[in-house]
């Protein structure tokens, strides 16, 4: 999308006139909704619990509601080429069209964006079936990728109108652990990551809450930045990363080629058990990065030490796993992120378990990069 002018003005530090309450879903758009609703549920374990389709009276697209823990996803696959759907997955492959929010009033939140500078996505529109209203609305964002305001108080049906519960599902079957969405991060352009940081804060009404810099974020041949924005009650946040100059392609260049322009990267899923967690997604087949070399291991208890924190977990335990460790003065971390969900080297998957650190893992930066780093090697495209 091209870039508008955003709204300048000064807000109030304490303004947070979205309201937001939490995440409600997240929408990919994909080649094939059903099949992908397999890999979900198999491998991450999400459960299928509603459908839209021919079948309710959806006569564009199908839709997969899947489940775990608080979040959802919708997987979506169109009918027919001429469906804005099939533009997207043949330009970007399976990627998220929409974050969407909760919120008390999507009138309401979609004119107090789009007066400051937002540009429209979908106008406040209402679905209506026999379990009530769901009032909807959207902004645009990077790249192709939206934000939906979405309003449930006048609606009691499952999801919303045209989707059928699917009979017998469980989501406890399924289940691998994962709770909750923790961030959703994005990629954008050199140069652009400050528009959307000022787009956050003065069209959304969102607060800087970390920067990291190319210092901060950089290996022997690349380097990227970043911004973390967060809403009022620190429920909804979105890191932002540009590329910054290196001797070598950096892994936000290689997901903007292979994107073909700027998306979400990826979903950080917070769990309350990460080495079980990742042993049930490792026995299902998901790949992660590979682990650091045993001195990261052997350096974790000084790294933490500064932070006077020491963490109940065993270390040889998450260094089995390659689980990657980091503090701050709230207290600390585990994190690991999973290769490409797909053939493009585009989106990938955090599994992350927080006791007390609001940070992104800064001393796992190093680490991290050199690991996507022969990754991106392996593809020729470092």
């Amino acid at each position: 999308m091209a870039l508008k002018e955003v709204d300048q003005r000064p807000i109030d530090q304490e303004a947070d006139f979205l309201q937001i309450r939490a995440w409600d879903h997240i929408e990919f758009w994909v080649g094939n909704a059903k099949q992908a609703a397999y890999y979900y549920q198999h491998a991450w374990g999400f459960t299928p619990v509603a459908y839209s389709g021919l079948e309710t009276g959806n006569r564009e697209y199908a839709s997969w509601l899947l489940q775990q823990g608080n979040i959802r996803l919708v997987l979506s696959t169109p009918y027919h080429p001429n469906h804005a759907m099939s533009a997207h997955t043949m330009v970007h492959g399976d990627g998220v069209k929409a974050v969407s929010l909760q919120v008390d009033d999507a009138r309401a939140a979609f004119e107090a964006t789009v007066s400051r500078g937002a540009e429209a996505a979908l106008p406040p529109t209402e679905y209506h079936d026999e379990h009530g209203t769901l009032r909807m609305s959207a902004i645009k964002v990077y790249g192709d990728t939206i934000h939906r305001f979405v309003d449930r108080s006048d609606y009691n049906g499952f999801f919303m109108p045209t989707y059928r519960p699917i009979a017998g599902a469980d989501p406890k079957l399924s289940n691998a652990g994962i709770a909750a969405l923790d961030h959703v991060v994005g990629n954008v352009e050199l140069g652009k990551m400050n528009y959307w940081v000022n787009f956050y804060h003065a069209i959304m009404g969102f607060r800087q809450l970390i920067h990291y810099d190319d210092k901060d974020i950089s290996t022997e041949y690349s380097a990227l930045m970043s911004k973390v924005m967060q809403n009022g009650n620190g429920r909804v946040k979105f890191p932002l990363n540009e590329p910054a100059e290196g001797r070598k392609k950096s892994q936000i260049e290689e997901y903007l080629d292979f994107y073909h322009g700027p998306g979400v990267q990826h979903l950080a899923l917070a769990t309350g058990d990460i080495l079980k967690t990742v042993d049930d997604l490792m026995k299902r087949g998901i790949e992660f990065l590979a682990p650091p070399p045993s001195a990261y291991y052997e350096d974790t208890p000084k790294r933490l030490s500064q932070f006077g924190i020491s963490i109940k977990e065993d270390i040889e335990q998450l260094a089995k796993y390659g689980i990657l460790i980091d503090g701050d003065d709230e207290g600390y971390l585990l994190q690991i992120f999973s290769k490409p969900i797909q053939d493009r080297p585009t989106m990938f998957f955090e599994v992350i378990e927080r006791h007390g650190a609001k940070g992104f893992g800064k001393g796992n930066f190093k680490a991290l990069f050199e690991a996507i780093e022969r990754e991106q090697d392996l593809r020729g495209n470092l």
